[in-house]
């Protein structure tokens, strides 16, 4: 018996019942009592109209202006013939001296009553009078000299309560029947919309929902994914903290429109559209972001979307720290394979007697391959930096490009920005090596990096074809590309993460066509500025 009340359909109608069961009860109960109302005023005004009729009768008149003691028994029997008559109790004539000249107790005739005359104002008075016959609907008329306004007595009807509460009950059935209609269809609705609620919920319980609801609260907040839920009308319905925290959601985002929390952005565009989108790559003041959008049908209705965020931000560094190392790694080993190939060269011009020749190519090796490594070590403080361009500068040996390093670099042993100029600098060589990959030689690609109290420059230019006309405004976008072939599954993501961090760091990026294509970015010092956030950020 328990479980089937904890059932909701059973709380849903058990609960309507209830509440149907006590409105009728109570409007019944004030029925009752406003009917029992009405009916005791229609009784005092019939009383009144008794009343009034006997107080117009020319014998009672003449009687109460005349010798009343001699006409007291005609008064005496028309009292009795109309208390007969009409069912009245009593039918009581009084003079102005408050003597009785009819009453049901005919001992009673000729006495006086205790209370004034209560008509001799001349009007008529309505009460609920308890006298010797009981409770009684009273009506007291005042009776007047023939035709004139003076006033000689009065007539008092009253009609015994008895008579207006049998009447009350005679009608209180047909009420009732209405009622019990009333509960009737009221307790069918409450079962067909216990049912209808019962169907909408799937059949769950009032407990199961609950459960439900903290598991999927706990599974929400506990994953790693951000994960954002919205309605047809861009409204957010489901937020997690950890899609508050890779977006920068402000407190309140659930209920409003994902325009109206996020400033306008490719991310914002990726997570508003009406398409499907899949691993897209979005990068963003905080770091590089995966999203995943997938709408949502009903019925063949759109009923919104349910959107997924991955932090890639830690991963994408490492790559690039990974790549890195692969570089230096491949700069070494073609390094070695190098020095072993000289290290025969003149070993075979020494076997042959040829010492002058050996020592000519020996002063070559090192004017050329030490050239860039004492350049490196005399303008560039930094072990890390010297490593990255080491590395990039054996990369280009092997694509057969000039990396050079411009004379007014200028780097100290521990930037302050260290980390953010390894992105910088990494992306910029690596986009530029991909722009030379189809021109001609000779390539070359010049990288300039100037330190000054105030501000940190990086300068990377190379002499390709350069950056198109129409290309400009949205080279900084992420996920667009002027890469063709092959080179454009890795484009897209360089530039963006270029500008992302020097905007995050309250820098700016340009990129100007001379002879080929030169990007330059203007870091402020840390002590000089303060790290702003990237305009166009999350509001």
């Amino acid at each position: 018996m328990r479980r089937r009340i904890r059932r909701l359909s059973s709380l849903i109608l058990l609960a309507q019942v209830a509440i149907l069961s006590a409105s009728l009860l109570i409007g019944f109960v004030l029925f009752a009592i406003t009917a029992r109302a009405n009916l005791t005023s229609d009784y005092q005004e019939r009383a009144a109209d008794i009343a009034q009729t006997f107080a117009e009768m020319p014998t009672v008149q003449s009687c109460l202006a005349g010798d009343a003691a001699s006409c007291d028994g005609d008064v005496q029997r028309l009292a009795t013939a109309t208390e007969r008559r009409t069912g009245a109790a009593y039918v009581v004539v009084i003079d102005m001296d408050r003597v009785r000249h009819s009453h049901p107790n005919p001992a009673l005739v000729g006495r006086k009553v205790s209370e004034d005359v209560i008509a001799r104002d001349g009007q008529v008075h309505l009460r609920t009078d308890s006298g010797s016959t009981g409770t009684t609907a009273n009506a007291r008329v005042p009776v007047f000299a023939g035709s004139g306004r003076t006033v000689i007595g009065e007539v008092s009807v009253g009609i015994r309560e008895s008579s207006v509460a049998a009447e009350l009950l005679g009608q209180l059935p047909i009420y009732a029947t209405w009622i019990v209609l009333a509960f009737a269809i009221g307790t069918a609705v409450s079962f067909g919309l216990a049912a209808l609620l019962k169907r909408r919920t799937f059949g769950l319980e009032l407990d199961e929902i609950a459960r439900l609801l903290q598991e999927r609260e706990a599974t929400l907040h506990g994953i790693r994914e951000g994960v954002i839920a919205i309605d047809p009308a861009g409204r957010i319905t489901v937020v997690n903290d950890e899609a508050q925290r890779l977006l920068r959601l402000p407190e309140g985002a659930r209920g409003r429109r994902l325009d109206d929390v996020l400033a306008a952005s490719p991310i914002r565009d990726a997570l508003t559209g009406t398409t499907e989108a899949k691993d897209a790559i979005a990068v963003t003041d905080s770091g590089v972001l995966v999203l995943n959008r997938m709408p949502v049908m009903l019925a063949g209705r759109p009923h919104g979307a349910v959107l997924t965020l991955q932090d890639r931000t830690e991963v994408t560094g490492l790559s690039r720290e990974l790549d890195g190392e692969r570089s230096f790694a491949e700069s070494i080993r073609a390094q070695q394979h190098e020095f072993s190939n000289r290290m025969h060269a003149v070993a075979g011009l020494l076997e042959l007697g040829r010492p002058e020749e050996a020592l000519q190519y020996l002063n070559e090796i090192r004017g050329t391959a030490a050239d860039l490594d004492r350049t490196l070590r005399t303008h560039v403080g930094a072990p890390m930096i010297v490593g990255l361009l080491l590395g990039k500068a054996a990369e280009a040996n092997e694509r057969g490009i000039e990396l050079a390093i411009s004379p007014e670099t200028e780097l100290g042993p521990a930037p302050e920005l260290l980390q953010a100029l390894v992105t910088i600098l990494g992306n910029l060589i690596d986009n530029a090596f991909d722009a030379l990959a189809d021109s001609p030689a000779p390539r070359r690609v010049t990288v300039a990096i100037v330190e000054t109290p105030e501000t940190l420059t990086v300068r990377v230019a190379d002499n390709g074809p350069g950056v198109p006309d129409g290309s400009v405004p949205r080279i900084f976008e992420s996920g667009y590309t002027t890469k063709r072939g092959s080179l454009a599954r890795h484009g897209g993501l360089g530039l963006s993460l270029v500008h992302t961090t020097a905007s995050r760091l309250g820098g700016t990026v340009s990129v100007a066509r001379d002879g080929g294509a030169a990007f330059t970015v203007t870091l402020p010092r840390p002590s000089h500025a303060d790290l702003a956030p990237a305009s166009g950020g999350l509001r």
